[in-house]
């Protein structure tokens, strides 16, 4: 099977839940270019180009935190599947929030799966492991 090159956009708040997720990848030998947003609104103007550096590859996957400040993450996935050049965007959630209607709110607006946060880096690393076979398994149109 050979190595597919994944654009990811991270949308998390919480630094050290962005290096955490940097280390999962390196420790899991990804070199997939992962681009951040710390909120909604950040993520909505890099998809959509409204930045001074225009905008980013359209990622195939979005890791998306749900308790950011200014757009948290239900609020974005609202937004994202309004937009028509965006709204089949895969989005996994990557949370802390183990709340129902967390979920609800996710599964309902099409989220590809909804992760809690693991509290050791073991287990971090577990998870972007099987990120990775997930996005190796699927097939994307060009």
């Amino acid at each position: 099977m050979s190595e597919k090159t994944i654009n990811i956009l991270l949308v998390e708040d919480d630094e050290v839940d962005v290096m955490n997720v940097k280390r999962a990848f390196q420790k899991n030998n990804l070199s997939n270019p992962i681009f951040h947003a710390g909120n909604g609104i950040e993520a909505l103007a890099l998809l959509r180009g409204e930045t001074e550096k225009g905008p980013i590859p359209l990622p195939r996957i979005i890791l998306l935190d749900l308790n950011m400040p200014r757009m948290g993450g239900i609020e974005f996935l609202h937004e994202l599947r309004r937009d028509p050049a965006l709204k089949n965007l895969s989005v996994f959630v990557m949370t802390t929030s183990n709340e129902d209607k967390d979920k609800v709110d996710a599964y309902n607006l099409n989220v590809a799966g909804y992760i809690l946060k693991p509290l050791s880096m073991e287990n971090f690393v577990s998870a972007v492991s099987i990120l990775k076979n997930y996005w190796t398994l699927c097939e994307y149109p060009e």
